[in-house]
C-alpha cells in the first residue's frame, strides 16, 4: 500500500465512525497537526475506493481546523466486514466512543472479538442489595428534573427490531419512555384477569 497526498476536500468522513474526540482532547489534537505535521506521513489516513475514511476520521477533522490542504492518504480495496473491523481496531486507544452508535449499529460479539471492552448485562442482578440501604432522602434530592433509564431485557432476535423502533421515533424527536408507559399502561388497563 502505497501513501499519496490528495486535496482534502476529496476525502468523506465517515457518517458510521462511533469514535469521537471531545473539547479539549480534539483541540490538542488540532495543534499536534499544526506543531507535528509530518505526524500525517507515518500514519495516514485511511480511506476505501469510494474516499470513506476508515481510519483518521478525528485527524481528518482536526487537519481541516489545523488548515491543511492536502492530507496523505493510503487507500484500501476490502470488503464490507473488513472495513467495519478496522474501523474499531483503529480506534482501540484515544479518544471516547459514540456507545449509541456502537449499540445500535455494531455486533457486542464483534466488538469483544477485535478488542473492545463491551459492557454485558450480569445474568442475574440482586436489587435486593439496595432494600434498606438507607438511600431513599438522599436520592429523592437529586432525582428532581433528571432523566432517568431502566435497562428493559430483549430476546436476542427481537433486540434489532427493537433496538431500529427507538432510534426512528428518537430521530422524530418522540420520547419513547412516554410512549412505551402509555402503551404498558393501556395493556394493564384492558386485561382479563
Amino acid at each position: 500500500m502505497q501513501t499519496k497526498k490528495v486535496k482534502i476536500g476529496a476525502i468523506k468522513p465517515n457518517p458510521n465512525n462511533p469514535r469521537v474526540i471531545k473539547d479539549d482532547k480534539f483541540n490538542k489534537l488540532v495543534q499536534s497537526m499544526r506543531d507535528l505535521p509530518e505526524m500525517a506521513d507515518v500514519r495516514p489516513v485511511v480511506v476505501n475506493p469510494d474516499m470513506v475514511v476508515l481510519g483518521g476520521n478525528m485527524r481528518l477533522k482536526a487537519m481541516k481546523v489545523a488548515g491543511w490542504a492536502e492530507v496523505p492518504i493510503v487507500v484500501v480495496d476490502w470488503n464490507e466486514e473488513k472495513q467495519r473491523q478496522f474501523i474499531i481496531k483503529d480506534n482501540l486507544s484515544g479518544g471516547e466512543w459514540d456507545w449509541e452508535m456502537l449499540a445500535n449499529q455494531w455486533n457486542p460479539e464483534e466488538l469483544a472479538d477485535w478488542g473492545l471492552d463491551v459492557w454485558t448485562a450480569p445474568k442475574e442482578v440482586d436489587y435486593g442489595l439496595l432494600d434498606g440501604a438507607g438511600l431513599d432522602g438522599e436520592l429523592g434530592a437529586l432525582e428532581a428534573g433528571v432523566r432517568k433509564a431502566i435497562q428493559i431485557e430483549f430476546e436476542p432476535q427481537d433486540y434489532d427490531e427493537a433496538a431500529e423502533l427507538v432510534k426512528w421515533w428518537r430521530q422524530k424527536g418522540a420520547y419513547v419512555g412516554a410512549m412505551l408507559v402509555e402503551h404498558l399502561q393501556t395493556m394493564k388497563n384492558n386485561r382479563v384477569e
